[in-house]
């Protein structure tokens, strides 16, 4: 394991710094972004988002994959 450096970088929210307060379903090159390679959710830890946010962002990425915006698998 990696010691934790003293100069740690804070991660910002990015939805809370661009004042987002809604995150909507429909906004495909949004929750693309939070996608990995896979078309897995990137969890909090590696995209720096808050827990509120996490949670609409998941909600919407599962909103978007029914409506056939945003793929379930990527191959």
């Amino acid at each position: 394991m990696k010691p934790k450096s003293p100069i740690a970088k804070q991660r910002h929210c990015y939805f809370c710094a661009n004042k987002i307060d809604e995150i909507d379903y429909k906004d495909t090159g949004l929750i693309r972004r939070f996608l990995s390679s896979f078309a897995k959710i990137v969890s909090r830890k590696r995209s720096g988002v808050c827990q509120k946010h996490q949670r609409q962002l998941a909600n919407a990425v599962k909103r978007a994959r029914i409506m056939a915006l945003v793929p379930f698998v990527q191959r």
